[in-house]
């Protein structure tokens, strides 16, 4: 038996791992997968900071470990290569004594902190959680729900392009709606559907060609299946390059890298409601939805660069790009995590919500500040009639929102169960907190600062042998001040 047991080893958990060793306990890091950072090392290359000045603790110690890596100065570089980011987390569990075991269940321990994106540990210890988005009414929150289908942006068409194929079957990666009365589809603004945001892989490109693989065709691919986004490009072409698909940037990281993400309407989000299986499914299950999620990426990379109806400065855009030959050498270049931008969140002693955010609220016993946009991902790519009076169907992508928020406190009773349901565990990353709350929580160097709070507390809780709702509060932020954590702006 050990003091404290991390489940998870994203870079909150190694955060949390390194925090409770600091407080003086004995660590076990353990949980699925052979890799340490979780999505740091995993293809988010790019770092989602918001207010820098709210960034301090373990992920301002990190990121300074960054910055001394390149020889630049503090966020002279947006993020590392993933090989880096691992490196120097894995020199701060050894430089920390941290026992970790990947590839393990999680040991016998006096508290427990799930650091893992679904939220694994908390469900089998029996703690009750949410998935997916509630109603505006269940927290009387503005962002919450369904949101309009004719909503503008560069994340949605800006054309209209119908939805069924020549043969009246709907297209791939356009997801059915639910229809009224009538058959047409529903808006059902601001109603609770359970929708996650979209997942993907972060693929991490060179530009120089000798660090290049190429793309390559996965097996079973099927360039039909990319209909729409051929009408897509065919009715947009003369306004797009291969920077509006895939936010390809000369330099965006270190030694000729890119960090690639999901920009504009078709993209390397997958928008079919095909994720909603994953937080709560068994391993073959999100095996096969992670596979599913990868195959597309494959194909979609594969189709940008090589099809004929792809506009050549398009296609020849994406073409002088590749893999890098020295990431992810294990998985064959491609990323070993794929990015669950939602999974369980707690439902725990307090739920974070939307007007903690937009009104800064201050918070007794605030353990880490938040500070990044509300930036919920889109939700489904779907159907409706636009205009509705001529019922002409059009595709669009639902969900996405970007609502800027000032600093913001987080409360550790956001990362406590209520009492009632576990007494020993911690939960920084699944915390408890509404899913437009989470859609700003959930950037990484906020989880840092979770992770690490958590475990300091963890430890705290371990040494003194009591219920993690028992912890000094006085006493933790003491300690995270001293670690250079930010309370207050």
């Amino acid at each position: 038996m050990t003091d404290v047991a991390v489940f998870g080893a994203t870079a909150a958990g190694v955060a949390a791992a390194v925090g409770a060793s600091e407080a003086g306990a004995e660590v076990v890091l353990a949980g699925p997968g052979t890799h340490v950072g979780g999505m740091v090392s995993g293809g988010l290359g790019w770092t989602d900071v918001g207010d820098v000045r709210a960034l301090g603790g373990f992920a301002r110690r990190f990121y300074a470990a960054v910055a001394e890596h390149y020889d630049v100065p503090l966020w002279g570089v947006r993020g590392p290569e993933p090989h880096v980011a691992e490196r120097l987390l894995v020199h701060e569990l050894e430089r920390a004594g941290v026992d970790v075991r990947l590839g393990e269940s999680v040991p016998e321990a006096a508290v427990y902190v799930d650091a893992s994106y679904e939220g694994d540990l908390m469900s089998t210890r029996g703690v009750p959680y949410a998935v997916g988005r509630e109603p505006r009414e269940l927290h009387g929150e503005t962002w919450a729900g369904r949101q309009p289908a004719t909503r503008p942006g560069k994340h949605n068409f800006s054309v209209t392009l119908s939805p069924f194929g020549d043969d009246g079957a709907l297209l791939p990666f356009v997801r059915e709606p639910q229809l009224d009365e009538r058959g047409w589809p529903k808006d059902d603004l601001g109603a609770g559907d359970g929708g996650l945001q979209a997942y993907a892989f972060r693929v991490c490109l060179t530009d120089r060609v000798d660090n290049q693989l190429p793309f390559e065709a996965p097996e079973g691919y099927a360039p039909d299946d990319f209909e729409l986004l051929r009408r897509y490009l065919a009715a947009c072409s003369d306004r797009l390059a291969a920077s509006d698909l895939l936010g390809l940037v000369p330099g965006l990281l270190p030694n000729g890298k890119c960090d690639v993400n999901s920009i504009g309407p078709f993209s390397l989000n997958l928008l079919d409601g095909s994720n909603r299986g994953y937080p709560e499914g068994d391993a073959a299950e999100r095996r096969r939805i992670s596979e599913r999620h990868l195959h597309y990426t494959q194909s979609f990379l594969y189709f940008l660069s090589h099809d004929d109806s792809v506009p050549s400065h398009i296609r020849d855009g994406v073409a002088g790009w590749g893999r890098c030959a020295d990431e992810f050498i294990d998985t064959a270049g491609w990323p070993h995590q794929l990015y669950v931008r939602d999974g369980r969140r707690m439902l725990g002693e307090y739920v974070l919500r939307e007007g903690d955010l937009l009104d800064g609220r201050a918070q007794p016993d605030v353990v880490a500040l938040g500070s990044y946009n509300i930036d919920l991902r889109e939700i489904e790519r779907t159907w409706r009639y636009l205009p509705e009076y001529v019922r002409e169907p059009a595709v669009f992508n639902e969900g996405y929102l970007s609502v800027a928020v000032p600093a913001y406190a987080i409360p550790y009773r956001s990362l406590t169960p209520r009492r009632e349901d576990s007494t020993d565990l911690l939960v920084p990353v699944c915390l408890s907190a509404s899913h437009v709350a989470f859609g700003s929580v959930r950037m990484e160097p906020t989880l840092m600062l979770l992770g690490h709070a958590a475990g300091i507390a963890a430890g705290l809780a371990a040494r003194a042998a009591c219920a993690v709702q028992d912890v000094d509060v006085a006493v933790l932020q003491r300690r995270l001040l001293d670690a250079g954590q930010v309370l207050s702006l």
